[in-house]
This record gives C-alpha cells, sequence and structure tokens, in this order.
C-alpha cells in the first residue's frame, strides 16, 4: 500500500510554499501556521522528527512594506526578504509556543550545503535542534544572496535538507491538490497522478508551468525536487496544505496528493554520492586495527590514523588507505589536515588537550563514511 511508505518514516522535511505561508500575499496566514504547529506538534508526541522548510520571507515582506507586485531589483527584494523573515519567524515561534514546542530559525543558501565543511557544521546543527526536540525553521538567506533570490526555490531547499538530515519523507505543501497530467486549470479533464516513480522523464513534461506572483517556483520545480530527493533515499509527497488535517493524514498512511516514490535506499544513495561524486582532497593511512573496525561499521577514531598526506579543510573527502595501499574508505573528514596530523596516533579523550577545541570525538564518523569494494 503506497500510504505505508510515509506511515513507517520517522524523520519528515516539510516544506510550505509562500502562497500558502501568506494566503496568497494577503499576508501571514496565522490560522493556517497555527494549525501546521498543531500537526506537527502531534506528530513529535508520536515519535516523529520534523524539519519545517518555509517560504515565505519576501512575500511577507512585501505585504508589510505596501508593495503589491514583486520587485526585480535585488536590493529591494533583499529588504523585503529583511523585513518578512522577523515577521515569520515571529508568528512561527508563537504558533509553536502554544504546544511547547521551541523552534529554530535556520537561514541557509544552496552553498552551504555544496562546501563540504559547511554542510558538515549544518548537518551536526540541525542533528542536535532534533535531538533536543526543536522544531527547526529553514529558509533561504535571502536578504544576502543575490543567487538565491534571482534563480532559487524552496522547494529545491527542502530536498537538500531532506538530504542532508537523511529524511525518509519529503512532504511539499502547496496550493494544489497534487501532480496532474495536464495543467487542471486550463483543462477540465486533467486526471491527478496518485502515484509515480520521482525521476520518471514523464513527469516533467505534465509539471509544465511556472510561479505565481508570489512565489518562484510551480510544479516544475517539485517534480525536480522529488527527483533529487530520490537521490538520497527520500520519497517525496505533493498535496494541498489547505487539505484537512493533511500532515496527520499523511502520517497515517492516507493516500493524499501525489506520491512520487524513490527507489534507491537511503544508505546506497549516500554511498554513491561519497564513491562516485567527490573529488577526494587528501589521503590517511590507516593501521590495521583501524582497517578492522571500519569494516566491522565503526567509526574512525584519530588514534587509528598513521600518516595524513594533502591539505585539506574540515568536510573535505579522503581516501583511507590500508598500510599496503589500498584504499579501504572514503568519509567526510571532521578535520582539516593541520589539526588531522596533531591528533593522528592519539586517544579522542586527548584532542582537546592538543587542540585547544574539540569538534568530533572521531576523525571521521561512520555517518559520514562508506566502505569500498
Amino acid at each position: 500500500m503506497a500510504g505505508t511508505r510515509i506511515a513507517v518514516a520517522r524523520r519528515l522535511v516539510v516544506k510550505v510554499g509562500s502562497a500558502l505561508v501568506t494566503n496568497n500575499g494577503e499576508g501571514l496566514d496565522l490560522g493556517a501556521i497555527s494549525e501546521w504547529a498543531r500537526q506537527i506538534a502531534d506528530l513529535r508526541l508520536a515519535g516523529r522528527q520534523i524539519v519545517l522548510v518555509s517560504s515565505g520571507a519576501i512575500a511577507c515582506g512585501l505585504r508589510r512594506l505596501g508593495w503589491s507586485k514583486r520587485p526585480k531589483a535585488v536590493h529591494e527584494l533583499q529588504a523585503a526578504a529583511a523585513v518578512g523573515q522577523m515577521g515569520l519567524a515571529q508568528v512561527y515561534e508563537s504558533a509553536f509556543a502554544r504546544y511547547g514546542l521551541h523552534t529554530a530559525q535556520v537561514l541557509l543558501t544552496h552553498d552551504d550545503l555544496a562546501d563540504r565543511t559547511r554542510y558538515l557544521n549544518a548537518r551536526s546543527t540541525l542533528s542536535t535542534l532534533l535531538q533536543l526536540g526543536v522544531v527547526p525553521i529553514i529558509n533561504e538567506n535571502d536578504t544576502v544572496v543575490t543567487e538565491e533570490i534571482k534563480f532559487g526555490d524552496n522547494d529545491t531547499l527542502g530536498a537538500l535538507v531532506a538530504n542532508l538530515v537523511e529524511a525518509d519523507c519529503l512532504i511539499i505543501l502547496t496550493d494544489q491538490p497534487g501532480l496532474f497530467t495536464t495543467d487542471p486549470r486550463k483543462d477540465p479533464h486533467a486526471a491527478l497522478i496518485a502515484e509515480a516513480r520521482a525521476g520518471t522523464p514523464e513527469l516533467e513534461a505534465m509539471a509544465g508551468g511556472s510561479g505565481t506572483q508570489i512565489g518562484t517556483g510551480g510544479m516544475i520545480s517539485k517534480v525536480t525536487a522529488a527527483k533529487r530527493a530520490a537521490r538520497s533515499g527520500a520519497h517525496t509527497v505533493i498535496a494541498s496544505g489547505r487539505e484537512k488535517e493533511v500532515l496527520i493524514r499523511l502520517a497515517r498512511g492516507e493516500a493524499l496528493g501525489t506520491l512520487l516514490i524513490a527507489e534507491t535506499q537511503p544508505l546506497t544513495a549516500r554511498k554513491q554520492w561519497l564513491a562516485d561524486h567527490l573529488q577526494l582532497s587528501g589521503r590517511l593511512v590507516l593501521d590495521a586495527g583501524a582497517v578492522n573496525a571500519l569494516q566491522d561499521g565503526r567509526s574512525l577514531l584519530p588514534i587509528g590514523v598513521v600518516s595524513v598526506a594533502g591539505e585539506f579543510e574540515r568536510g573535505a573527502a579522503v581516501a583511507c588507505m590500508s598500510s599496503a595501499g589500498k584504499e579501504v574508505a572514503r568519509g567526510l573528514i571532521n578535520y582539516g589536515s593541520s589539526d588531522a596530523r596533531r591528533i593522528a596516533r592519539r586517544a579522542s579523550q586527548d584532542i582537546e588537550e592538543i587542540l585547544g577545541y574539540i569538534d568530533e570525538p572521531e576523525m571521521i564518523h561512520r555517518d559520514n563514511l562508506i566502505l569500498l569494494d
């Protein structure tokens, strides 16, 4: 049963669009935001972890500034984002506080998720927030990043966040019931697509169209986001945010909207990403004990590193070599090359004394490391 895929999901990324958050540009929809907060609070009580990706900062700013149309000038868009982000954060904090939940504002750019050091920092922060029971509220940092305002959309950001936190499912709430075979606004015979495989070429042709005056995305961006999320093993649901109890019903396994299925399991997707798509910045030579530890599924500790080659920063992709020169694994390292050399062959409890700080007790955490055949 298709809905079972969502019913068993434990970590969800929920993305809400500008048209929903701002009631089609009329101002922040306090009732809708409060309702999503209530549903997310219920899901939290049921043991689900939720990350919320919210559009609406620029749209909120436009309303507050009294602008009826989205401007084209970058400095005006940045100003609208700065004004709107304040209101958006305040409303979310108040809405979730009614249910005893704390929120955290996290402003990201796509560059934050492409740069390995910033990627690991964002990943660690979000993981900590989820462990603390906090609901992260994520938006693009439109105030300072011109590229994100000009070309970005939060559907894509939602998919990148799903990959970042290794979510089981991405739920994209929109003002439409789901994905149709043709544009339902133009074709009365358009049929809702209940289920399909993410990444199917025909989906992009069906999506077509662009966004509204309020937002920058359209169905095509949602289909593309689902394809991206599927690479990390996350299923995607495109559903109406105005549907009553939409998050609760989806979490129960009810078939709502369009389900785009990911056929790749998260571990496989992550292994492919690490093995095939990263340029290696350095090499670590390991002793036999460390090699055995990695093969047993454990993290790489500094004490098992014999030597460090190359110059790299924290978060770089490095190869893990046996003493015989065979690459046995690769992963994202928690320390830059200079610090890695200083703590090599030393116990984890000595890191803070040696460096004056400690980021992680592992040189490479097992979640950021894959074995090679």
